[in-house]
């Protein structure tokens, strides 16, 4: 007779739950229909607890803490909700949006999470220095628009942990920190196979695919 697993008892915004010993606060919040926006998380990669957007308040915490790489421990009282929390991760988006040359793409997740924050590029509290648009274009099927980084490490870690390329680097800090192919690379001239991973995780389309339709010459439509 196998030993029944053992399971957590949290508390999630006054609701008791249980959850698998492991299981971090986000994952318990999204199991049971709930929702914290994210910015640097893709369920396919290991948690990074990077963007300080998936804030949350938790009972006994000093301060908010990110719901991405907090485990769950028995006994803990999650409030999603909370006042700081939700503060300091609206300060964070806002910021994000105040460095674009322009508003985010509507279908984009950071479009999504703006508006999830009552949040607007044109009507922002700290308009400062914006990045200037810069696109390489030399790859074949993929281009990066360098404007539009927002430094989440999302496609050089779908690059490294998903399709173990290497193909992208994270380069900079602050307001210097963007993405390269290699060292002074392009996509082309990088160990970059197409695969399409970076693009798919962009949450910005900060890289993006090149469709077929616009790969084929306009005569030949």
């Amino acid at each position: 007779m196998s030993t029944p697993t053992a399971t957590i008892r949290v508390e999630i915004d006054g609701v008791a739950t249980e959850v698998a010993p492991g299981t971090t606060v986000l994952d318990a919040v999204r199991a049971r229909g709930g929702e914290i926006a994210t910015l640097c998380f893709d369920e396919r990669q290991e948690p990074f607890g990077a963007c300080r957007v998936c804030l949350i308040g938790v009972d006994g915490a000093p301060g908010p803490v990110a719901a991405c790489t907090t485990p769950c421990r028995d006994g803990m009282k999650v409030d999603t909700r909370d006042p700081a929390a939700l503060r300091v991760a609206a300060a964070t988006v806002e910021l994000v949006l105040s460095e674009l040359p322009g508003p985010p793409a509507a279908h984009t997740e950071l479009a999504i999470v703006a508006r999830g924050f009552g949040l607007q590029h044109g009507a922002l509290r700290w308009p400062g220095a914006q990045h200037e648009v810069e696109h390489d274009e030399r790859h074949p099927y993929l281009t990066l628009h360098h404007e539009l980084c927002i430094s989440c490490g999302r496609c050089v870690r779908a690059c490294d942990e998903v399709q173990g390329a290497f193909a992208l680097t994270a380069t900079g800090r602050g307001f210097e920190a963007n993405i390269a192919a290699g060292l002074h690379q392009s996509f082309r001239e990088s160990t970059c196979v197409s695969c399409g991973a970076c693009a798919d995780t962009c949450p910005t389309d900060a890289i993006t695919e090149i469709s077929l339709l616009a790969m084929v010459e306009p005569g030949e439509r």
